[in-house]
């Protein structure tokens, strides 16, 4: 029986042919300038995302620390949803490490921040009482919001709001290509009025570490210096960032098979007594669902007889689950999984 992982799109492993790259990658010193495989990836996603420059970073979790202390001072304040991965997930580092204090405003469903929600977060920077703000950041997919794609008329509106404020804006897009795909969009479009904008290389387009930050030049020079100070100057790093280059010219058109799995795993989850999705997924590869009352089995025991049965799930409450498809989720993955749902909860 083989096992299918759909905890995280985190979890695939290099391709043959990834590998292949890493290991034929031209490396040199990164910290210097001097890996030009690094190098390419960088100038590769500025060109991509339409900005001047990027950086290549550990993390998602760097990428957006990076993208927040380079635009906040100390005592400075960024605003960001309920459900949003910098609050949620990143462990306070902005708080913690920059001393930046985190403003939040509820996500509505479809991801988005009501912008009356921005407009009352929005301190008075003249009253000495009040942090003062100076970000705010979307998340687009939006992860717990069920990978939402955020509607690009309301990005605009975000923007344009911003810019009447003298805010800027960051988009954490750890699975912004994703949202692209789903647009029918370049992504360039997608991510043309944020001021910064984080991508993961190590979710749905499979490599295995790494992401991305983009944004003017000035801006990553500072992001730069503020990657050494965190510890992300990384030597003769172009063996991973090989990986981020085969990804982003042979993964992201496939992006859409995971939508489609998606899919076809809500549908036939959907009809299995004692199972309700939630979220209003999958917007994109993100399956959210719940157990009710009539399924007579705890959480632990479903995730041990899933596993039993070969598939590998997230609970993310009492009752309520999370699965992601990703690259290395088959046809043969789907019907598995569905087989052992209705043997489960049978």
């Amino acid at each position: 029986m083989k096992t299918f992982d759909f905890r995280s799109d985190t979890v695939t492993k290099p391709s043959d042919a990834m590998r292949e790259a890493m290991a034929k990658a031209v490396v040199g010193d990164d910290v210097y300038h001097e890996d030009p495989t690094v190098n390419r990836l960088e100038a590769m996603t500025a060109e991509l995302l339409g900005k001047e420059a990027s950086l290549f970073v550990s993390s998602g979790t760097m990428g957006n620390l990076v993208a927040v202390l380079a635009q906040c001072q100390r005592g400075d304040e960024v605003i960001m949803g309920t459900q949003g991965h910098t609050f949620l997930h990143e462990a306070g580092g902005v708080s913690v490490l920059g001393g930046v204090s985190m403003f939040t405003v509820p996500n509505d469903a479809d991801g988005s921040i009501p912008l009356a929600g921005l407009e009352t977060a929005v301190r008075n920077h003249f009253d000495v009482h009040e942090p003062i703000t100076k970000l705010v950041i979307l998340e687009n997919t939006q992860n717990f919001c069920g990978g939402a794609v955020l509607n690009p008329f309301y990005v605009s509106e975000v923007a344009e709001f911003c810019k009447c404020r003298g805010l800027g804006l960051h988009i954490d897009g750890a699975r912004l290509f994703n949202a692209a795909v789903e647009l029918n969009m370049p992504v360039s479009e997608v991510v043309k009025e944020a001021d910064s904008v984080t991508f993961c290389l190590s979710k749905g387009l499979g490599a295995p570490v790494g992401s991305m930050l983009s944004g003017t030049k000035a801006f990553i020079q500072k992001a730069r210096r503020l990657r050494k100070i965190l510890g992300g100057g990384m030597r003769q790093v172009g063996i991973l960032a090989a990986a981020g280059i085969y990804a982003l010219e042979h993964h992201v058109e496939r992006l859409r098979i995971d939508h489609v799995r998606a899919k076809q795993l809500a549908s036939g989850i959907s009809e299995l007594p004692g199972v309700q999705i939630t979220r209003d997924t999958p917007h994109t590869n993100i399956i959210f669902f719940a157990l009710d009352d009539t399924a007579e089995i705890d959480t632990p025991t479903f995730l041990k007889k899933l596993a039993e049965k070969g598939i590998l799930i997230m609970d993310v409450g009492p009752r309520e689950f999370r699965m992601v498809t990703h690259l290395e989720i088959s046809d043969e993955g789907v019907e598995q999984c569905l087989q052992a749902f209705k043997d489960v909860l049978g």
